[in-house]
């Protein structure tokens, strides 16, 4: 039975250690994800060895689950008659929602009500998170309380990339057990990639002896010029014995495993172990750098019949409703230049390439379906035309969602504005490599799924959201958790909780106490509620600068460069005047000084243009323009190792025009700009810039300028000026264009990245 138990259920059972010297008294409730209702009652529930546990036949394999941790713990005596008190499950014929429970605990029984078991499992997880660190032998109180609870969104997923880097089954099962304690539901496993094939498939040994390995990794960021790598072989697979086990694994914590095959793009490594699926007879290795890749299948009857005899054996293994068939960053380069796939539109009277990636997918769909499984695919199935019956998850942006919806197929979110976990969660300049981006744990919490612009019949197309975890720099088991937690805890409360219920500084004082859980089992969570953020304030040219803590911690500063020193440094307690260039820094101490923040650090650069009017053509993309327009002219420069902080604008494939009004006339000697350059990201500074001014009576025009230094990850613009007085500038930034062939991101417009505009 002791192999039943799992790290998951020890992680919401241990508790805070402070209670060890008072047995008696039981925790406060600190559930998460917060439950719709929930009532605080007078006295505690004892919890003994010789409690009871008991309920109908069809609770048995979840009354099972809670037996085997407290027989572990606690040497329960299973159906003792000497009990002095029960855990009872029953069928609550009041509950509707098959997700959905009643918890009710009381001096002598808990009585955990539901229409399902899926229902009574979560009511578990939910007695877990009430019962303190467990000591044989003792009784363990449980604060009484009643609570009725039940889910937002029927689809709560989160996933796992194990194709950039391969994780034990030890690990996937740990995934699985943190993820359904936390009320997930789904499971997405991404299993192939163009950098590793991960799963058995008998009747195509060469994807295990070929597809699954890659002559060498990466080493440090894509964009790293020169880049290195580490020369070693790399890879692994999943035996199909060895899916099995997770899968059963996986259903006894009530999680579905939705796998990923991708098609047709993301497919180098198939193609490295079958070259006939490929559009060329060229051979290809498995690819040893990120990104997106020109070999795609082919859309031969070869192809489809190794796709075919692949779904055969994927369908065999996984008895959930859904097959994810990716779909997206599919390069149509090979399609162009193919003649067979030429032909093949011509025959078939496709429109064109994007036509003939959507046959690609129906055609597959139809077979999937064959099968009794419906698919899901990213946002890029909609191209050309969406198949009948899929399912959409749309992760570039909202708008996917809302097309598919109105065309009345169901949605899955998962932008990349607020779901992607691969993205750096902290602006400080020492956390980890990540792939770029900057998703912090509050904007994670106040995401919510439901487009604007949906109607409320549409609403309903949208069966919930999930957090995606791409694991190109997350080489480590530990690299995922870090990454991955607590941003994942935040995201379980959005899917789970009522939007009436959630309250961010509220969750961030639960937050506290579950990370004291995850400490008992080792789950190397970032730590970032105690982070000070900062906003400079301008209120009609008097700079301010806020800073705040998720808790109102108090914070001690400096404004020389200096290290606040505990007790020593000025106590914040009002917005900061700004009244000079200053370089700022703080930090939050605990009671026995002990630093328990990352150390805040800014400089506020108070040049000619901060602080004045500026005005942009267009708005930058909603997923970076946190900082807004005046994030351009704040005094603050942004990040130099990555461009998702607020102080980066970015704008998808369009001019950006600026204006800048600087109410007299003023003289300039020089303007900076800086742009970020991450090719690997779409990225691209651009090629020319050009600055107009106006005077007193007349405005003097330049031509464009060519900008040289293209070459390196931020690129430099500094400009020197004679004679120049101006109340206004003007800066037209055009976009690069189009990214070429064999960059990523080819045949779409690329990204502007801007930084500070420095006028002196």
């Amino acid at each position: 039975m002791k192999s039943y138990l799992f790290l998951g259920i020890l992680c919401f059972c241990l508790f805070n250690c402070k209670q060890e010297n008072s047995k008696k008294t039981p925790i406060p409730p600190n559930i998460i994800p917060i439950p719709l209702e929930q009532e605080l009652k007078e006295g505690t529930f004892n919890l003994t060895k010789d409690t009871n546990v008991s309920g109908e036949t069809r609770f048995h394999s979840v009354i099972r689950y809670l037996r085997s941790y407290l027989d572990d713990q606690l040497q329960l005596h299973s159906n003792t008659t000497t009990a002095q008190n029960e855990i009872k499950f029953v069928t609550d014929t009041n509950i509707t929602d098959n997700e959905g429970y009643s918890l009710d605990i009381n001096e002598n029984s808990i009585i955990i009500g539901s229409k399902t078991s899926k229902g009574a499992f979560y009511a578990v997880q939910t007695l877990l998170q009430l019962i303190p660190v467990v000591n044989n032998g003792e009784e363990i109180p449980i604060q009484c309380i009643k609570i009725k609870d039940k889910p937002r969104f029927q689809y709560r997923g989160m996933h796992l990339d194990v194709a950039r880097h391969y994780f034990s089954v030890a690990f996937i099962k740990k995934y699985i057990d943190l993820i359904a304690s936390l009320k997930y539901n789904t499971f997405h496993w991404h299993l192939t990639e163009d950098q590793g094939w991960r799963i058995e498939i008998k009747k195509y040994p060469k994807l295990q002896e070929i597809a699954a390995y890659r002559d060498e990794t990466l080493i440090g960021h894509y964009n790293d010029q020169p880049q290195k790598f580490d020369g070693k072989k790399y890879g692994g697979y999943y035996t199909q014995k060895e899916i099995k086990d997770i899968v059963a694994y996986a259903s006894e914590r009530f999680v579905t495993i939705i796998p990923e095959i991708e098609m047709p793009g993301h497919s180098q490594a198939a193609i490295a172990a079958y070259p006939e699926l490929g559009c060329t007879d060229t051979p290809v290795k498995v690819a040893t750098t990120w990104g997106v890749f020109d070999e795609v299948y082919c859309p031969t009857e070869t192809t489809f019949k190794f796709l075919e005899d692949v779904v055969d054996e994927v369908v065999d293994l996984f008895p959930g409703k859904y097959i994810h068939i990716g779909g997206d960053e599919a390069p149509k380069t090979k399609w162009k230049t193919s003649e067979f796939c030429q032909q093949f539109i011509k025959e078939k009277n496709l429109k064109d390439e994007h036509g003939l990636q959507s046959y690609f997918i129906t055609r597959m769909e139809k077979y999937i379906n064959s099968k009794g499984k419906q698919i899901i695919g990213w946002d890029e199935i909609l191209e050309g035309g969406l198949a009948p019956n899929a399912t959409v998850m749309s992760w570039r942006g909202v708008e996917g969602a809302v097309k598919a919806a109105k065309k009345k197929h169901n949605v899955i979110l998962t932008p990349t504005s607020h779901c992607y976990f691969d993205y750096y969660q902290s602006e400080n300049e020492n956390e980890p490599l990540a792939i770029g981006g900057y998703l912090p744990l509050e904007k994670v919490y106040h995401f919510n799924p439901i487009p604007e612009d949906l109607t409320k019949e549409e609403e309903k197309y949208v069966l919930g959201a999930q957090g995606n975890v791409w694991t190109e720099y997350m080489k480590t088991p530990e690299k995922v958790e870090y990454m991955v937690f607590p941003r994942a805890v935040a995201l379980s409360e959005v899917l789970w909780s009522s939007e009436n219920q959630k309250k961010y500084v509220n969750f961030t004082s639960r937050l506290r106490y579950f990370q004291q859980r995850f400490n008992h089992i080792g789950v190397n969570y970032a730590n970032h509620i105690y982070e000070i953020n900062g906003n400079l304030i301008d209120r009609n040219g008097k700079l301010t600068y806020r800073l705040s803590t998720a808790n109102n911690e108090e914070i001690l500063y400096t404004i020389d460069g200096s290290v606040p020193i505990y007790k020593q440094s000025s106590l914040y307690k009002n917005p900061i005047d700004i009244k000079k260039t200053t370089h700022l820094k703080a930090l939050v101490f605990d009671k026995n000084g002990n630093k328990i923040s990352p150390l805040f650090s800014t400089k506020i650069n108070l040049h000619k243009a901060v602080g004045k009017k500026i005005t942009l053509n267009t708005e930058p993309n909603p997923s970076y323009n946190a900082g807004g327009s005046k994030a351009l002219i704040n005094g603050v420069s942004g990040s130099n190792k990555r461009y998702g902080d607020k102080e980066w604008l970015g704008f998808f494939g369009k001019d950006v025009n600026v204006s800048i009004d600087l109410d007299t006339l003023t003289p300039i000697n020089s303007i900076k700009i800086r742009f970020h350059n991450g090719n690997g990201q779409w990225i691209y500074a651009p090629k020319k810039i050009k600055f107009d001014f106006v005077g007193t009576e007349q405005v003097k025009k330049h031509d464009f300028i060519s900008i040289q230094n293209r070459d390196s990850l931020l690129c430099n613009v500094h400009v020197k000026f004679n004679n120049i007085k101006a109340s206004k500038v003007y800066i037209d930034i055009p976009n690069y264009g189009i990214i070429p062939e064999g960059k990523q991101g080819a045949g779409y417009k690329a990204w502007t990245f801007i930084d500070e505009i420095i006028i002196n």
